[in-house]
């Protein structure tokens, strides 16, 4: 398959059917879900759908332990690229590597202006034309809405979209992935769209729970595979 024909088939594209187009510059979109579901697949896959077209992806990462992103993108890829007997699969993941980079910062004691001057200094500086922005295990618990009005202004002056994951506290029957999580209710004026991720049986159900400023908020119909960290079209 050549790499025209799987972007075209990417269930990314049904993401982007169904939520108006997705995220245009400037705006956020939030993937939350309990620890451990599967927040940082869904943005690693939505990335590698961006890198797949040429365009340029830099995920900053808040975890403590960094360097399994890294994994994740390779064998994401790897099952991508495999499931659809990609056309000269290594010359893509060739350019892929080169249109990603990865930042690590630890939220605790730095203000978000040293990342944002970070960001710009790489893309500036750098000479890194960025497209998206992931944002992944940032902790909504301890941000404010001035933060995120911070960052979305920041985005839409360097032409980004940008992707967060939310970590839901509670247990397994606290939060069910159907309505808006309580530490994200009040910061959803600045969030263009609201994923949640829910458990059902041997896969991960993705509950659409905010589309830009539309009403009628439509069931996405994707699922995320946990054997493989893939999003794919429930049946």
């Amino acid at each position: 398959m050549i790499k025209k024909e799987l972007i075209e088939r990417s269930p990314i594209r049904i993401l982007e059917k169904s939520t108006h187009g997705g995220l245009q510059k400037g705006d956020i979109g939030v993937i939350a879900a309990r620890k451990g579901v599967g927040k940082t697949a869904c943005l690693v896959h939505i990335a590698t759908d961006q890198l797949l077209q040429d365009k340029h992806v830099i995920h900053i990462s808040f975890s403590e332990n960094p360097q399994h992103i890294i994994t994740w993108y390779e064998d994401i890829y790897k099952e991508i690229a495999t499931r659809n007997n990609l056309d000269n699969a290594q010359q893509v993941h060739d350019e892929f590597i080169r249109n990603r980079i990865i930042m690590s910062f630890n939220q605790d004691g730095i203000h978000i202006t040293e990342i944002e001057k970070s960001i710009k200094q790489l893309i500036e500086a750098g000479n890194f034309s960025a497209d998206l922005l992931i944002i992944d295990g940032y902790d909504f618990a301890i941000s404010s809405k001035e933060e995120l009005q911070e960052f979305k202004t920041f985005a839409s002056e360097l032409n980004l979209t940008l992707w967060f994951s939310a970590s839901v506290p509670g247990d397994a029957g606290s939060f069910n992935g159907s309505e808006i999580p309580e530490l994200l209710q009040s910061l959803t004026p600045e969030i263009a769209l609201v994923i949640c991720m829910q458990p059902k049986g041997d896969h991960i159900h993705l509950n659409l729970l905010k589309d830009h400023d539309n009403e009628a908020v439509g069931d996405l119909h994707l699922k995320l595979d946990p054997q493989v960290l893939l999003i794919a079209k429930e049946e």
